[in-house]
């Protein structure tokens, strides 16, 4: 995963500036054509997602009462993972993007949006609309690669702490939406003194309260309301939350860290214009195959291409958008990077694994050897009895 500055053979060599702008024009036209046809069906289907996501949720907590039985244990953590897989992905995610704010319905609004996730949404909102969409992929900006705590770059110096980055990875899906509210805190940035700290307080009151408030809900209030079943009830609703993190965590991941998808310089967002901006989104993400279920349940997310060129579309176009998109990418000789869940997560944890080790072996080899160091010569001296 070499930046795409720094290849030896860049994939869009053979584009022209001309051929550039040509493209983001013809982007601009798919995407106007989504926006001149939103209307009552795009409003109707969001409005189901969320009734849907409701009642799954009270009848899954409703059977989760009776936990103390293991089919009732069963269903209603299932039932409870799924809700609020779709509840952070189909719903909250896409809210708060603005995509359904045309609707001007103040109930499903980006700005009045608060989802079921440790980070609030304001600054969530900062990090991921402001900031990874912004610069997708770019190194030294979009801390969505490697969330601070992984090499993602083969230029990137190594280090024996990158030995355990499998393990970061791991429990990183383990606690991802409390890894994600620590990512939005942008505690490096603080602890660097370039955050104020009256600013960063105050954040970390709001995600603290945050916190204190689901941990309420999932691990106190709803286990007491199931008397008997009090203990297997707190068992169903963290494993809800960790299938919640290891899904969301699995999704973005194929979004953005398998093979065949580019990484980018600083220096390449200098100046960038709409076409340059558009190409980089293009480069920078892939997509994942499957079934409708599958997309509703990575929020569209399965269409990662199509949500960076157009993060403001309403989720459920993109697959119609998508044919039209991948026409403009073998029109101009661009790969269109795509596969299945399985084929997307193994490409992913695999450069998770091979970016854990130095480019060259041996320099592992060499950093691990103690220094070996030449013996001082002393004279002997005998000391006579």
């Amino acid at each position: 995963m070499t930046a795409i500055q720094r290849k030896a053979v860049d994939p869009t060599a053979h584009l022209s500036a001309e051929d550039i702008e040509a493209l983001g024009r013809e982007l601009d036209e798919i995407r106007e054509s989504v926006m001149a046809t939103r209307g009552e069906a795009d409003a109707a289907y969001i409005r189901k997602v969320i009734d849907t996501q409701r009642k799954l949720e009270l009848a899954s907590r409703a059977v989760l009462l009776f936990s103390l039985f293991p089919p009732a244990w069963f269903v209603g953590t299932a039932g409870l993972s799924i809700s609020k897989i779709l509840e952070n992905m189909e719903i909250g995610h896409n809210v708060m993007h603005g995509q359904w704010d045309w609707m001007r319905d103040p109930k499903i609004h980006s700005t009045t949006w608060e989802w079921d996730n440790a980070s609030p949404s304001e600054m969530w909102k900062h990090s991921h609309n402001q900031v990874h969409h912004a610069y997708t992929n770019v190194l030294g900006k979009d801390n969505d690669l490697g969330y601070g705590i992984m090499r993602v770059d083969e230029d990137q110096k190594w280090s024996k702490f990158y030995l355990g980055q499998p393990l970061w990875n791991f429990i990183n899906a383990c606690l991802f939406e409390y890894g994600i509210a620590a990512y939005d805190l942008e505690i490096g940035k603080y602890l660097k003194g370039r955050k104020d700290k009256a600013v960063f307080q105050a954040e970390v009151k709001r995600v603290l309260a945050k916190i204190k408030k689901q941990a309420m809900r999932d691990y106190l209030v709803h286990p007491l309301l199931s008397g008997p079943s009090a203990l297997s009830t707190l068992g169903a609703n963290a494993t809800a939350n960790l299938v919640r993190n290891w899904w969301t965590h699995s999704v973005i991941m194929c979004g953005h860290f398998p093979s065949n998808i580019e990484t980018f310089t600083r220096a390449s967002t200098v100046g960038e214009t709409r076409g340059q901006w558009y190409l980089r989104q293009m480069l920078g993400a892939g997509n994942i195959s499957g079934s409708k279920f599958l997309h509703l349940m990575t929020g569209n997310l399965s269409f990662q291409i199509e949500h960076h060129l157009y993060p403001d579309l309403p989720s459920n176009r993109y697959a119609e958008v998508a044919p039209k998109v991948r026409e403009v990418f073998e029109k101009y000789g661009l790969n269109y990077v795509t596969g299945s869940l399985p084929r997307q997560l193994g490409s992913a944890w695999k450069k998770v694994f091979r970016l854990a080790l130095p480019n060259d072996l041996k320099d592992l080899a060499t950093r691990s050897k103690p220094a070996r160091t030449r013996p001082v010569a002393t004279d002997r001296v005998r000391v006579a009895a």
